[in-house]
């Protein structure tokens, strides 16, 4: 399985390292920080990338901004609850819709039940998640410039994608 990512910018990943201490006591805690745009099931890799690279023929750069700590209380994959560093992108919404319409959405992930976020961990009790919630985090605004794509099988970045796209 593939998926198009974002990588976090510098101030994101300091960002995480500082609450990194606040995530002792959860069952998992993410050491690597990526925004998914789109998950592609079942596709080989070369086909894949030149379909994502026609269907984003155009796509710009687009502002994201981290909005505060949010968390899914019963994730659709995996242990829950999620942390999780909620990312306002409408540019990137559009982009994911695109993908969406030419490849189709991973139910209850995708489509209209897309939330650009970047996981910080997995599986906390209700006390810790409330106070990680509480606390104030300074919006961090950047350019997404680049996206790029991930491995799963193999957990490795597999190429990158420059914005805006000319195909």
């Amino acid at each position: 399985m593939f998926s198009l990512n974002v990588p976090a910018p510098g101030r994101v990943k300091r960002l995480a390292a500082e609450l990194h201490p606040r995530l002792a006591g959860f069952e998992r805690v993410r050491e690597r920080h990526s925004l998914v745009c789109k998950r592609f099931e079942c596709e080989e890799y070369d086909r894949l990338a030149e379909r994502v690279r026609r269907v984003l023929d155009g796509a710009p750069t687009v502002a994201a901004r981290v909005t505060g700590i949010e968390t899914f209380d019963d994730p659709v994959r995996g242990p829950g609850p999620v942390v999780y560093l909620a990312i306002g992108s409408p540019g990137l919404v559009t982009i994911h819709e695109r993908l969406v319409g030419e490849f189709g959405a991973i139910a209850a992930l995708e489509g209209d039940e897309y939330v650009p976020h970047i996981t910080l961990a997995r599986g906390g009790s209700a006390g810790r998640i409330e106070s990680l919630r509480a606390l104030a985090v300074e919006p961090i605004e950047w350019t997404i410039s680049e996206l790029y794509f991930h491995d799963a099988t193999h957990d490795e970045r597999v190429s990158t994608l420059s914005l805006p796209l000319s195909y």
